[in-house]
This record gives structure tokens, sequence and C-alpha cells, in this order.
């Protein structure tokens, strides 16, 4: 049997759980594949990009704590999780699509209160029945 994700130093549970709904359950796997490519399947999975997260995992695959990340390394790991999640632009691994940034962006979409909910205005808004066509 293969060792769980939360064997690799600063990953837990919820690691576990997110990496399980991208597909990957093992360590064996994530450093397969590396800590980009893992954590693009993260991201494309549909978890928040987080910086943190991002060099807690590369930390972790390196046997480090991830605290022990500063300087300029931190610095080169920040370009690097910059670069990953840009690339993703034009894919819904922020949860959203770039149509719907676009819209929230211009103001004809209301953007999600901090809960996830629309705001009350939004939520109990409804759509007037459109009028019978005549023949």
């Amino acid at each position: 049997m293969s060792d769980p994700v939360s064997s690799i130093p600063n990953l837990g549970p919820a690691s576990e759980v997110a990496f399980a709904k991208a597909g990957i359950t093992s360590a064996d796997e994530i450093r397969a594949l590396g800590p980009d490519e893992a954590y693009r399947r993260l991201l494309l999975s549909g978890s928040r990009p987080h910086f943190i997260g991002y060099y807690v995992l590369v930390m972790g695959l390196q046997g480090r704590s991830w605290n022990a990340c500063k300087g300029d390394e931190k610095k080169a790991l920040r370009q690097r999780f910059d670069t990953l999640v840009a690339s993703l632009n034009g894919t819904e691994a922020k949860g959203r699509s770039d149509l719907e940034q676009a819209l929230q962006f211009f103001g004809v979409v209301e953007r999600p209160q901090a809960d996830g909910k629309l705001p009350a205005t939004q939520a109990t808004r409804r759509v007037p029945p459109r009028p019978e066509e005549s023949d």
C-alpha cells in the first residue's frame, strides 16, 4: 500500500481530501508529479489558489518545515506560483469563468458575500414573466 498524502510533511487530512478530489490519492503520486503539476491539478479540481498552500507543498516535498521558506527562495516560489496560476486563466480553476469575472468587474453580476451567498437583493429578485406573444 502506498503512503497517504498526509505522510508528506506539512500536509494533513484536509490536504488528503483536496488532493483526492483532484484524483491524487497518495504521496507517491504527488512526488511523481512534482509540486507544480500536483498543485495545478488541485486548482483544476476547484481549489482556490493560495500561495501558502503552494509553498507548504513545495517545502513538504523537500522534507522541510513550511516556515523554512524565506527571503529569495520565497520570492522565487512566489514567481513560480504566480506563473502557475496565470497559466490557468481562461479555465474555471478559480471557481468562476472569465465571463463571470468580466461581468462582476463591470457590475453586471453582484459578487457573492463572504459566506458564498448572494446579497439579499439579488437572491430575492425575480424575473417578471414574459408577456404572451400575439399571433
